[in-house]
């Protein structure tokens, strides 16, 4: 069964059922546009809500090391990856089905205007074969009637016994010459009528049928079209499912780190002040008469609020630099921290003065690769810098020996001072001495090829051939130097960019 078969005379409704199609295709495209909106505006209220909740800076950064204030802010960053995937879906859903079904509609709507006017063009086409063969058949039809007129005009010339034998004749050839023009008007009519049916045939049992059956395969087509963009919808959230589960677990997982032990112990790490537990208060007998220096220093009211101030509300005091304002127990720990931080700086400070150094050597042997005086102020700044930690360094590591005191002071700067190392007690000078610094680190760290041949000529600096495999000792430190081995044994700098 198809449209040009069984629908060859519904044009009319060929036509509504059509334009419905349409109109669904439009309808669609609409609420999948709305779908979108809901979840762009779902997603960005679930990102202002994270933002919201979020912590951030000071008191807020360092409840976040408790284990129940650190879950929330997993679950804030899960949810915010969450909103992420809700903004996929709508821009998926935007270019995958709006963007496609609109640029699939305009082409549907044209296709269907133009199988529609082929339809009225055939029907035009007909209807003007039509109208010649009305209009032949008239034709013929008028000259018969004329014809049967002039024949029975020149039988009653004929008979009539007055009429002139001139009369007769002329009366016949006007007969014969009309029945001449009826015969050629009754052949035109017969031609015309067989081209009409002719047309009409190929109207009724070809054109129109082509026609409706192509706007067949276009709704058919249309209907599969619209059966895919029902199932995408679907499938384009089911394919951010699984990111999707993974917040949701990872919602959970943050729920289960929770350590409410854990918790407690930091707290009171936090917190602990070192302080002993106030002693009894003595009994004063003032009937045995009581000295005055012991009787204002019993009496002294500072004294008693001074053993009872963890229960009292003080005004805090002002920070000091080396943290004396703080409980014994936290000030220990804060110049700890502070001799820690130290340290690392003072390292770093150290590796860059030591990539200068080299640096400096390297373009003093090789000229074409850049001035070495515009090191100076660099090398000058940073040896500064050192100078500056390590009299901070010695500072704090004195404060921290007076808050530790003894043994355990010396342990505790012993243990600062190994981050260090050797290299903090050297002049700077000593770090263009590679040779003594190579025999530190034995385990290669990777493996390199050298892309070009490069010649070293300068201290600390090795040749190599391209082509050649080496082993990396010590990777590149942003100086645009690394440390290799060859396969020789031979050991020094090259340049980072010469390898892969």
């Amino acid at each position: 069964m198809d449209w040009g078969t069984d629908l060859w005379d519904q044009y009319d409704h060929i036509d509504k059922h059509t334009q419905s199609g349409l109109d669904l295709v439009e309808r669609y495209i609409k609420f999948v546009k709305e779908r979108t909106e809901i979840e762009q505006s779902y997603a960005k209220q679930l990102r202002n809500l994270s933002k919201k909740y979020a912590k951030r800076g000071g008191k807020e950064e360092q409840d976040c090391k408790f284990s129940n204030h650190a879950s929330l802010q997993e679950i804030l960053n899960e949810l915010n990856d969450y909103a992420g995937q809700r903004e996929l879906i709508a821009e998926n859903m935007m270019t995958g089905i709006c963007v496609d079904l609109t640029k699939y509609l305009q082409d549907l709507k044209q296709e269907r205007k133009t199988h529609l006017a082929d339809a009225k063009k055939a029907q035009q086409n007909l209807e003007i074969s039509f109208k010649q063969l009305e209009s032949t058949k008239k034709r013929f039809a008028k000259e018969w009637a004329e014809t049967e007129k002039a024949t029975q005009q020149a039988e009653k010339a004929e008979n009539d016994i007055n009429a002139t034998r001139l009369d007769v004749e002329k009366a016949k050839t006007h007969a014969h010459g009309r029945t001449h023009t009826a015969e050629e008007c009754r052949n035109d009519y017969a031609a015309q009528l067989q081209k009409y049916n002719k047309e009409q045939n190929f109207f009724y049992y070809t054109e129109i049928p082509q026609i409706f059956n192509k706007m067949q395969d276009m709704d058919e087509l249309r209907i599969r079209r619209m059966a895919e963009g029902y199932c995408q919808f679907a499938d384009i959230e089911k394919k951010v499912q699984p990111i999707i589960s993974k917040c949701l677990e990872g919602i959970s997982t943050a729920g289960g780190k929770i350590n409410e032990k854990q918790d407690s112990m930091l707290f009171i790490e936090q917190h602990k002040s070192g302080f002993e537990r106030p002693a009894d208060v003595e009994f004063e007998d003032y009937t045995q008469g009581i000295k005055s220096a012991t009787s204002e220093s019993s009496l002294n009211p500072p004294k008693v609020r001074a053993k009872l101030w963890p229960f009292s509300k003080k005004t805090k005091p002002l920070p000091a630099e080396d943290f004396s304002h703080l409980p014994p127990e936290q000030r220990k720990k804060r110049l700890q921290s502070k001799n820690d931080e130290i340290c690392k700086e003072l390292q770093k400070a150290l590796d860059q003065s030591e990539a200068l150094e080299k640096m400096k050597g390297v373009y003093e042997q090789n000229p074409q690769m850049g001035d070495s005086s515009s090191l100076e102020p660099q090398i000058s700044e940073t040896s500064q810098n050192i100078s500056r930690l390590k009299g901070e360094l010695a500072k704090y590591e004195t404060w921290l020996s007076e808050a530790v005191g003894g043994e355990e002071s010396s342990n505790a700067i012993n243990n600062n001072t190994q981050h260090t190392g050797v290299a903090a007690e050297q002049p700077q000078n000593i770090y263009l001495e590679f040779d003594d610094d190579f025999d530190d680190v034995e385990t290669p760290v990777g493996q390199c090829m050298a892309l070009y041949t490069f010649q070293g000529n300068s201290e600390g600096t090795i040749s190599i051939t391209e082509g050649e495999m080496l082993s990396v000792m010590e990777e590149d430190k942003g100086d645009g130097w690394m440390r290799v081995l060859r396969a020789g044994g031979e050991e020094g700098y090259i340049p980072s960019s010469y390898v892969k």
